[in-house]
């Protein structure tokens, strides 16, 4: 971006470009795509022989929401750099830019949004610079509004407008879209939440849902949405910005234990009419409790990527279709996902929220899809992260706040407790303080001490950042093992509660630790435990998608497992006394790792070091 604006905003300029780079800190092979087009250098240079057309140009006519398009494009003066950016709304000149209160570009830019992705003209057509012709093929999502086509030359560093393509949409862009389940606040409820087009002003929203095959029901939904001043900083308040639309949340309540319900979204308009989405599926949770066969997935940092083959991602989130494939795959086979941390990585990007619901919606809208906060979601600069870090690109929570539910008590303060049947989840957010004394510290011992152990023997505490172990590179560099002040507060909350697993991603790759406390295995076990509960094994599932991190040559006597690849772990509860842990790479969803917990309820009662109430003389 550097030589197209004033000193001052040039200066921010270069800083955004450096803690881009420093935001995907120990993480980072490469950074967001979108943030190597330099959108704001873009000179006018269009040529009457040049022509880009794009066609249907009515897409989703049978409802679809995902369609693919066709892009013909013929150039007099072909280069090897020309590439064609998708953007939408489809009208993306200079009039679209905010006012920046008289402290702007030196000239005023004729486009100043990103796309929603690219590819490079040759992509399909290797003899493009020969011939000036090549065809492309898109995937695009409904996502509110109307596309447009465009092809540039210069590269992603200079662009130069060639040509512009015909506007095309989808039959109705505001549809009710990419439902995301998440359980409620009590055992018994669902939360259906999905985005659309339709603001409270214009339509109401529902559910309408109902046990399978009987009478259905409508409940009503609540409306949420964002605006660029919820932005705390660039790119998310500048070239990232895209309207989110509005964000629909309804709660189902009362619902039967294990009971297959279906549902469809609901819109009626003023006039009285309706817009439907199409029939989904979900099975209510068990009681808590509840003796019955329960699977549970967990995972980090996944990412997204684009099936069309756009090269905006082209090696940022690798292995992020494989982990959606496998989960689809699998999806008769679990009853309910924990994404802990690192969504689409957006940075800042927005439009890439619409397409990361999309990726994961026969996920989200058949099990509830429950999530953590990551530092790519929440960090950001003087507001409030515990990591003074840039990386959410000035998201600052607030998408990922506002287009997912969870049951927390106050959304901006992302740690929740869920009671799955057998399980109990303490979920914290490792970009909020957790040491001890702090509000969330205070939430985590509550959490822990809360469950009764009888009938939800399987306690399980997850964060984004690894507060527990890693023999992660960086981690290891830095001779802690761990995020810095990590586990100095929780062991002791983990060993007297005496917490089964304790899940973390943030580091890209799998590692499972034996029993653990103050550094020391407790159990000379690798696969079959039994017995007292004498530590917490802490596993590192962060390799979901995104590109992997790299181990210390030499793993620490407490590290059984370490595998530098794609992969998701499954926890499988078959009653009170049996569990079973499972590792399954995403190339092929076979099972690499395993370990089974086999006790009963006097094994969680009895006494472990740090892990008893303290006697007294009377006793």
């Amino acid at each position: 971006m550097e030589g197209i604006v004033g000193n001052q905003l040039n200066m921010i300029l270069v800083m955004l470009c450096f803690t881009i780079v420093l935001g995907q800190s120990h993480i980072n092979v490469g950074e967001q795509p979108l943030a190597k087009i330099a959108i704001h250098k873009t000179v006018l240079a269009l040529h009457s022989s040049a022509t880009i057309t794009a066609s249907p140009f009515v897409l989703g006519i049978k409802g679809e929401d995902i369609e693919w398009v066709t892009v013909e494009i013929e150039s007099p003066e072909p280069y090897v750099d020309d590439w064609v950016g998708i953007f939408s709304p489809a009208n993306f000149n200079s009039s679209t830019c905010p006012y920046t209160g008289g402290v702007g570009w030196v000239e005023e830019p004729y486009i100043c949004t990103a796309p929603i992705k690219y590819k490079y003209a040759n992509d399909s057509n290797s003899k493009y610079t020969k011939t000036g012709k090549a065809t492309l093929k898109f995937q695009l999502i409904n996502q509110r509004s109307d596309f447009s086509f465009a092809l540039f030359s210069g590269g992603l560093s200079n662009p130069r407008l060639v040509s512009v393509s015909n506007s095309i949409s989808f039959a109705n862009p505001k549809a009710p879209v990419y439902p995301r389940l998440a359980l409620g606040k009590s055992w018994d409820e669902m939360t259906i939440t999905w985005t659309s087009g339709y603001d409270i002003k214009e339509a109401v929203p529902f559910v309408e849902w109902g046990p399978k095959g009987r009478k259905q029901a409508r409940s009503p939904a609540g409306t949420l949405t964002f605006n660029r001043n919820s932005m705390c900083g660039a790119p998310a308040r500048t070239v990232g910005w895209r309207d989110p639309g509005f964000i629909h949340t309804s709660f189902l309540k009362e619902l039967w234990p294990n009971l297959r319900y279906t549902y469809r979204l609901g819109h009626m308009l003023s006039d009285g009419t309706y817009i439907w989405s199409k029939k989904y599926s979900f099975k209510a949770s068990p009681y808590p409790g509840q003796n019955s066969l329960q699977r549970v997935v967990i995972f980090g940092d996944m990412g997204k990527a684009e099936r069309d083959g756009s090269n905006e991602y082209a090696n940022y989130q690798p292995g992020s279709l494989n982990t959606t494939d496998q989960l689809i795959k699998d999806l008769d086979n679990y009853d309910i996902v924990f994404h802990i941390g690192d969504l689409p990585y957006a940075n800042g990007y927005i439009s890439q929220w619409d397409q990361f619901t999309a990726q994961v919606q026969e996920i989200s809208s058949t099990v509830p899809y429950m999530i953590a906060s990551g530092n790519h979601e929440r960090d950001w600069p003087n507001t409030g992260s515990f990591f003074d870090t840039p990386d959410s690109g000035g998201e600052c929570g607030v998408p990922a706040e506002t287009m997912y539910y969870f049951p927390a008590e106050n959304r901006a303060k992302f740690w929740y407790k869920a009671d799955y049947g057998l399980f109990r989840f303490c979920i914290a957010d490792s970009e909020h303080d957790w040491r001890e004394g702090s509000e969330q510290y205070k939430f985590i011992e509550q959490c822990l001490a809360t469950v009764d152990r009888k009938h939800q023997p399987w306690l399980i505490f997850s964060a984004h950042r690894p507060l527990g172990y890693s023999s992660n590179l960086w981690y290891g560099m830095e001779g802690s093992f761990e995020e810095p002040m990590g586990r100095e507060s929780l062991q002791k909350l983990w060993q007297k509660y005496k917490v089964d697993i304790a899940f973390y991603g943030h580091v890209h790759n799998y590692e499972r630790v034996c029993p653990i406390y103050q550094n020391q295995c407790v159990n000379s076990e690798k696969h079959h435990y039994s017995g007292t509960v004498n530590g917490t094994i802490h596993v590192v599932v962060g390799g979901g998608g995104s590109h992997l991190s790299d181990f210390t040559s030499a793993p620490p006597v407490w590290s059984l497992y370490r595998d530098r690849d794609f992969g998701f772990s499954k926890l499988t509860a078959f009653n009170h006394s049996y569990l079973l842990f499972d590792y399954k790479k995403s190339s092929d969803g076979k099972v690499y790792d395993s370990f089974t917990i086999s006790r009963d309820y006097k094994d969680v009662l009895a006494c472990v070091h740090d892990g008893c109430e303290k006697t007294t003389l009377a006793t």
